[in-house]
């Protein structure tokens, strides 16, 4: 794997600076005005820069390209107009909430000619049961990664993370969705739930655990593992694996009470300038060598079977990559919250500023 933290590499900033005028809240200006062009709205450190150097040079199109950190910074800023981006990869929920919003396009499959390769378990999800408004990008699960010489005793449960003797040597996800909801599975409940008794007993939980936590972190948790600075860490399966390889102590659990399996999805963004180039976008992301490319960048894992059996067998072999189907029969897709996404809010931010 050859997948590099986006706050931490200088060179990937200035390659996806340099070569396509891009970068976190870099100039969407850029470009010959005559030549085709697409912007794209990406999380960071989502795709190899040298797929993207490829696609310009195969097709002529001139990408420009922006990167976000969560699916609701994303939203906010397509939800505000004037950002007037062609063509975004959020994760399932956040699709949902966009094709009720309309915000964003039907995709016609039918022109895709490498649509096909994508698995059948990635297609009709709950998100987009016609597979109109989406194509698979990537996909994984949350879990545990911890490091074995420090936790000597079996992961299987989310229950670990509410051991004293781990006392600040705990990460934590600084993502409300994520955290509340492994909660919310460890109290036997819905991840997806709206109740308010079980959201306020999420909370309470996550009250009571806040003074085990070291830090709740995002990206910078790749770095803070391999550097052994705690004893584990509750993290997306793909950094999982890009934390396994650079540091050989640490593993991954899925625990047994269940988890998120999520999925990150390319889509089109309503009245997009340039939906031809978006297509062919799509197209090119889909293409086994290319797919490959962006798995063996990014590390998460391909929904396309094809260019998962051509994977290194450690990789295939991984629990953080492909797990196999009897860990995931508890997991759950995250919904759009709709008018339940304030109790989740008002949750958070009591866990957040408790002292």
């Amino acid at each position: 794997m050859k997948k590099r933290a986006v706050f931490c590499s200088l060179i990937a900033m200035l390659l996806l600076t340099a070569l396509l005028v891009t970068g976190c809240g870099g100039s969407k200006d850029g470009g010959d005005k005559g030549k085709r062009q697409l912007k794209v709205y990406n999380w960071g450190d989502y795709i190899d820069p040298d797929v993207l150097t490829s696609f310009e040079k195969e097709t002529g199109i001139h990408v420009i390209y922006d990167t976000f950190a969560t699916n609701e910074d994303m939203y906010v800023k397509i939800k505000a107009g004037g950002s007037d981006y062609d063509l975004a990869i959020p994760s399932d929920y956040m699709i949902s909430r966009m094709i009720r919003e309309k915000l964003i396009e039907k995709i016609d499959t039918a022109r895709l000619k490498n649509y096909k390769l994508v698995g059948d378990r990635f297609r009709g999800v709950s998100f987009d049961p016609m597979d109109e408004y989406s194509v698979p990008f990537m996909w994984g699960t949350v879990g545990i990664a911890y490091n074995t010489k420090m936790v000597k005793e079996q992961v299987d449960s989310w229950s670990i993370l509410w051991d004293k003797k781990y006392a600040k040597q705990i990460f934590m996800l600084d993502s409300p969705r994520d955290s509340i909801g492994i909660t919310l599975k460890y109290l036997g409940y819905s991840l997806n739930t709206g109740s308010e008794k079980e959201l306020a007993e999420a909370g309470k939980k996550l009250l009571e655990q806040k003074p085990l936590v070291l830090a709740y972190v995002v990206d910078e948790v790749k770095d803070k593992m391999i550097a052994g600075e705690g004893a584990m860490a509750v993290v997306w399966s793909g950094d999982a694996q890009f934390i396994m390889e650079k540091n050989k102590d640490i593993a991954y659990a899925i625990p047994k009470e269940g988890t998120n399996i999520w999925i990150d999805s390319m889509v089109i963004m309503k009245g997009a300038k340039n939906k031809a180039e978006a297509m062919e976008f799509i197209d090119y992301m889909t293409r086994p060598d290319i797919a490959r490319k962006n798995v063996e960048y990014i590390g998460y894992a391909t929904p396309i079977p094809e260019v998962q059996g051509k994977l290194s067998k450690e990789v295939q072999e991984s629990l953080a990559a492909y797990p196999p189907a009897e860990l995931l029969k508890n997991a759950e897709f995250f919904n759009d919250l709709t008018d339940n996404l304030p109790k989740y809010d008002k949750v958070w931010t009591e866990v957040k500023i408790a002292q």
